[in-house]
């Protein structure tokens, strides 16, 4: 039988692993076994990083919203509550961003949820 050496396909393969494992420390970033199961390992982190973003996101837009509805006398839950009764579509992120960035319209709302709450 013939001898088949993998020399292109091998050594792609090898090179593609190094490139994603360039910036890594000493061996991890040199030599290929080391770096194989850095760049898996960093895969594997990427992966569940994904899925902890938002639920990290989530919890800090929540926080905002509480800390801004405070200021109105609101409590979070309270004010989400009323926002749906009211019929007012706005996501967390939203709600977040108008707390921070535009107090005024923040401040409009939160006198609506009080209107509903008050009724």
């Amino acid at each position: 039988m013939v001898r088949i050496k993998r020399g292109n396909v091998a050594r792609k393969r090898r090179k593609k692993i190094l490139q994603l494992a360039k910036g890594y420390k000493g061996a991890h970033s040199r030599l290929f076994r080391v770096a194989n199961q850095q760049v898996m390992k960093a895969l594997r982190y990427s992966y569940v990083g994904r899925k902890q973003k938002k639920r990290i996101f989530r919890k800090l837009w929540i926080t905002r919203i509480n800390a801004a509805a405070k200021l109105y006398g609101h409590s979070y839950n309270k004010a989400i509550h009323n926002l749906k009764k009211s019929n007012i579509h706005l996501n967390r992120k939203m709600l977040s961003q108008m707390a921070i960035l535009d107090p005024l319209a923040f401040k409009s709302l939160m006198k609506l949820v009080y209107m509903v709450d008050n009724t």
